[in-house]
């Protein structure tokens, strides 16, 4: 086996991407970028017929905007292309030319899978480990971006065989568990109206910020309306080029203005409502398993040492994971200790669940029934 020049560890494996798309937030950044262009190219034209200006600077921004949102749909994916992937004895390692990043296989707390969904069998894999909460939090991940087979590659991460098939994202998690593993409890969060209630200071500035945009868009209305109705009665139908140009940049505006603020109440009240009905929650003889539609968390039931239940509404409880991660049992970005802003994807959190009994029953075991594999890389001790 080759080794690897810095680490000086054998390499086991190796992969590119086999899939390269623009990050969704390169892509709604180009979408901005691009409308921005087409609003300002609409202007210079009325510039140029109505005022007779020169449309320079217009057109020099409508050029700017426009080269900075092509520059965001491509060059995210050219970054990606020339990316590889390392396995050694004792890393991951991701490497572009001379840049690197690595992180330990024995620190890795949980693995987030993202699942491609139009391509069940191409995904990106997500490595997390724990840190400390409070003033020394940080965040600490590797994401591994589109590639083939992604929980084989976990598999081979953890130092364990996969009987993992083709298309295995089109599929259950509860479907492709290792050879031995067998579910101990399953549930679903328990849902309420209060799901609809944004969650946390951030989701509630996001939907202050929308609130403020709507009322932005109604007031451009009103102003536009009235001065729509003087422009008409000056003879602007007269010069019917200007008035398409104008009626296109304004529509362009106030389309912009309305699907930022769609896009801002999706994000603080939407999306967490549809998440909760679509996630699932599996405890092995080995592992913590969470589903919700293209996502999963895969947390090994030897990270924990601890959980923390909330009360909630109705009788319903949070349970919280401590993870024992290398010099440093944490939680990382759980909520356990009041960190409730947080990003919509799967953390090693129970919410909402009525069972929460049998949970800490069954984590607070000091083995699992089943043993893991022996050449499974182990956690350091806290």
């Amino acid at each position: 086996m080759a080794k690897d020049p810095i680490l000086n560890e054998d390499i086991i494996w190796r992969g590119r991407p086999q899939v390269v798309e623009t990050p969704r937030i390169f892509r709604l950044g180009a979408t901005l970028l691009l409308l921005t262009a087409a609003t300002s190219t609409s202007f210079a034209f009325v510039a140029t017929w109505a005022l007779s200006v020169s449309p320079a600077p217009l057109l020099g921004f409508a050029a700017w905007a426009c080269t900075l949102g092509l520059a965001a749909l491509q060059l995210p994916k050219l970054w990606h292309s020339r990316v590889e992937y390392i396995l050694t004895d004792g890393h991951v390692v991701w490497r572009r030319g001379p840049f690197r990043r690595a992180i330990a296989r024995k620190s890795i707390s949980y693995v987030r899978i993202f699942w491609h969904p139009e391509n069940p069998n191409v995904g990106d894999i997500e490595l997390v480990r724990a840190v400390p909460t409070g003033a020394l939090r940080r965040r600490l991940l590797l994401r591994l971006h589109g590639l083939a087979a992604p929980d084989k590659v976990w598999a081979l991460v953890r130092g364990i065989g996969s009987r993992s098939e083709s298309n295995a994202g089109g599929r259950c998690v509860s479907q492709r568990l290792e050879e031995g593993e067998r579910v101990l409890w399953s549930a679903s969060p328990r849902t309420s109206w209060r799901r609809w209630v944004p969650h946390g200071k951030r989701a509630w500035q996001t939907l202050a910020i929308a609130s403020f945009l709507l009322l932005t868009l109604g007031h451009l209305a009103s102003r536009m309306s009235s001065n729509w109705a003087s422009l008409l009665a000056a003879g602007l139908t007269d010069h019917p080029g200007t008035l398409v140009a104008l009626a296109i940049g304004q529509a362009i505006s106030m389309l912009l203005l309305l699907g930022l603020t769609a896009y801002l109440v999706h994000s603080a009240v939407v999306v967490r409502a549809r998440q909760i009905t679509k996630t699932r929650y599996l405890i092995t003889n080995r592992r913590v398993l969470i589903q919700r539609e293209n996502e999963e968390l895969h947390l090994d039931r030897d990270q924990i040492v601890d959980v923390i239940d909330i009360p909630g509404f109705r009788g319903l409880h949070n349970v919280f994971l401590v993870l024992d991660g290398p010099r440093a049992r944490a939680v990382e970005l759980s909520g356990a200790f009041g960190e409730t802003d947080r990003d919509s994807h799967l953390r090693p959190v129970l919410e909402s669940v009525d069972d929460w009994e049998s949970v800490s029953a069954l984590l607070l075991r000091t083995a699992p029934s089943v043993p893991p594999p022996a050449n499974r890389p182990q956690a350091d001790a806290a």
